[in-house]
């Protein structure tokens, strides 16, 4: 899992492809076969690449932030 003090400010969802890489998302990602893409509207931005990850399709992770700490859930 990616540290949450390296996400953007604009950042509400997260998801890891197929090859380990993970991707801050502006807007809900949708999935595709290997991985995760923008849905045309918002910022993407490459996080990091960690080891990859047999269940990468149940990565996506909700950016929820109260006041200073933030954490990620489930959608």
């Amino acid at each position: 899992m990616i540290d949450c003090s390296v996400l953007p400010e604009w950042a509400d969802w997260i998801a890891q492809d197929e090859d380990g890489a993970w991707w801050a998302y502006e807007a809900h990602p949708n999935q595709h076969d290997t991985g995760w893409y923008e849905n045309e509207v918002g910022r993407i931005q490459k996080l990091g690449r960690t080891a990859p990850n047999a269940d990468w399709q149940n990565s996506l992770r909700r950016v929820v932030r109260t006041g200073q700490e933030t954490t990620l859930t489930k959608p």
